[in-house]
């Protein structure tokens, strides 16, 4: 039924919402009012327990000054006694804070990103169905699981490392220019030229990170797509353009990953030689003192040591900010999701239903997809409730589209639909589509049992509704046969059903739905005699007494239809029951005679 959206571009206004919100991008200041701030009381615990666990770190090389210089000179077995306790006692804490961090900050990072993907996916179901038409699933499903996993470095260990980390580096500064001003200095001006290639490699890499996620969510989309189809694959013997098909998006993500390797690598290997040049440095200088006697040994060995404690925070923030950079790329992906507008806009669609009729009106209704193209011209019909009309015409006429227009899937761009009197462009959607049903020619099963599939529209209906829709569709005549009756799980999509058994249970679904209003793409048109002949007792069932519009395919099917509409070239060409159009001897007339031949 909704080839409309298939081989049709997306209307303008959904397209440029979807272009202006690739253009934001996610600011740092923006990430840590909406993540970071309102976890402020857990991240400065965490950040206390890495303050914790740098200061006790700093014990253990700074020790070693009075270690050399007095314990030993000295012989001084109590004091070595009590230093080996208070290096014991820092190590401890070092231990059990370092356990607390990552109990503490790691559980509550995959809180935030089983929460985000809660928050997306519920984002993604409010979206209109245009916008799943234009992404493939496994490319939402990517973006659902992958994209929200960074945020961990936002709320996890990785941003309170990197400011604990800066926190203990200028501590160990403080304790270098105490030992050594000239030393110290040789020191940070490497690493200040460190931190400039750092910063320019990160601007470098968002980019690429974004793109990686991008083009990560269209390879396992197709990826789904080719399992998903993979029946149409083996068919047409299609194993190798498929095979080829995937190598090229696995080809695009190593080529994206080359890219950003690049950008660590410089970091990784500017980090070796601009700290291994500051070592020099400090070795050099350090050397000269301490045969000038203007430095001790207990003094160098501590200097090295604490250098150590204050080099490797800045790597690890390095890291961190890698990750951080990732972090936010993955962001920017998530955000234009959340910051599209909502297909049930309560700005505008400010109309509850309470109880409904179910007649509907198009009054002057024209459509396009694209400006200046329209495919819908002016049509006017009404369809009183309880009654069927029928869409008769040759493929892309316009059918589809009015339906969908019944549906709420789209949305007039002239002219008004009304339910009841009321502009259903105004209507609340909840409010309409608990009275709406459709049936597909190829409708869609969910993995799992048939009462399940049943029971979706209302899973808290009593077993005496669920058997009279079975009943009602005719679904008791093959469970009954099945060992597991209702219970049989019935495969991904349906698989392990037939087409006519397939449909029985979309229909017995529609039925226990009980809605007013049903939409049907002609079901029956691709079935045995037998299958055809159950499903059309269950049509007759699921439209007594509610509006529906049938799109026809097979016009045997339509005579009892209160009106028919034949729709060419995107208007109505002629409308009647079967017979007064029989009669007319016109467009109709040459349908059915077409397909009476047949």
């Amino acid at each position: 039924m909704y080839a409309y959206l298939s081989d049709k571009k997306l209307w303008l206004n959904f397209r440029s919402m979807l272009d202006m919100s690739k253009k934001n991008k996610v600011s740092f200041s923006w990430a840590f009012k909406e993540y970071i701030w309102p976890r402020k009381i857990i991240l400065s615990f965490g950040l206390f327990l890495i303050l914790i666990r740098s200061a006790s770190g700093l014990i253990a090389p700074y020790s070693s000054r009075y270690l050399f210089d007095n314990i030993v000179p000295n012989n001084d077995m109590e004091g070595l006694w009590f230093l080996l306790l208070i290096v014991a006692i820092s190590i401890l804490v070092q231990a059990i804070t370092s356990f607390s961090l990552t109990r503490l900050l790691s559980v509550q990072a995959q809180l935030m990103i089983s929460q985000m993907r809660v928050q997306v996916q519920k984002k993604l179901l409010k979206l209109p169905i245009g916008f799943f038409d234009n992404n493939k699933s496994g490319a939402l499903v990517s973006r659902v699981m992958k994209d929200v996993e960074g945020v961990r470095n936002l709320v996890g260990t990785g941003f309170v490392q990197l400011i604990g980390g800066a926190i203990t580096a200028i501590a160990s500064i403080i304790l270098l220019i105490n030992i050594s001003p000239l030393m110290t200095v040789s020191v940070l001006i490497p690493i200040f030229i460190f931190g400039v290639v750092m910063l320019k490699a990160f601007g470098y890499v968002r980019p690429i990170f974004r793109d990686r996620g991008k083009i990560n969510a269209e390879v396992q989309g197709r990826l789904t797509e080719t399992l998903s189809g993979v029946r149409v694959i083996k068919a047409f013997n299609a194993e190798a353009q498929e095979n080829k098909s995937f190598e090229n998006g696995v080809d695009r993500l190593y080529q994206n990953v080359k890219k950003s390797l690049t950008a660590t690598a410089l970091i990784s290997s500017s980090s070796t030689f601009l700290i291994g040049l500051a070592s020099t440095t400090v070795m050099g200088i350090g050397g000269f003192f301490m045969m000038g006697g203007e430095m001790s040994t207990g003094e160098f060995l501590s200097f090295t040591l604490l250098l150590g404690f204050m080099i490797a925070p800045i790597v690890q923030m390095s890291n961190i900010g890698s990750q951080l950079t990732e972090a936010m790329a993955g962001l920017d992906r998530t955000q234009e999701i959340m910051n599209m507008k909502d297909e049930d806009d309560p700005r505008v669609r400010i109309e509850l239903l309470k109880e409904l009729k179910g007649d509907l009106e198009f009054k002057d209704v024209s459509f396009s997809y694209e400006e200046s193209k329209e495919v819908l011209h002016n049509i006017n019909f009404t369809a009183p409730a309880g009654t069927i009309t029928a869409l008769v015409g040759s493929s892309g006429s316009g059918k589809s589209t009015i339906a969908g227009l019944a549906a709420t899937f789209l949305t007039p761009s002239g002219g008004v639909v009304t339910l009841d009197g009321i502009d259903l462009a105004k209507v609340n959607l909840k409010s309409y589509r608990k009275n709406l049903g459709v049936v597909l020619q190829d409708d869609f099963l969910f993995e799992g049992s048939i009462r399940e599939n049943i029971l979706f529209p209302r899973p808290d209906a009593s077993k005496q509704e669920l058997q009279d829709a079975v009943k009602a569709a005719f679904v008791n005549e093959f469970t009954d046969r099945f060992d597991d009756g209702l219970e049989t799980i019935i495969g991904e999509r349906g698989v392990k059903l037939s087409g006519g058994q397939k449909q029985r249970i979309s229909i017995a679904r529609a039925l226990l739905a009980s809605p007013k209003v049903i939409i049907l793409d002609e079901a029956t048109s691709n079935l045995d005699t037998e299958s055809e002949s159950f499903i059309q007792k269950s049509l007759d069932v699921l439209m007594k007494n509610r509006t529906t519009f049938v799109i026809a395919h097979r016009l045997s099917t339509i005579r009892q239809a209160d009106q028919i509409l034949v729709i060419e070239g995107g208007i109505i060409v002629e409308r009647g029951n079967h017979d007064d159009l029989l009669a007319s001897n016109g467009r109709y007339h040459e349908l059915y005679t077409y397909q009476s031949r047949i």
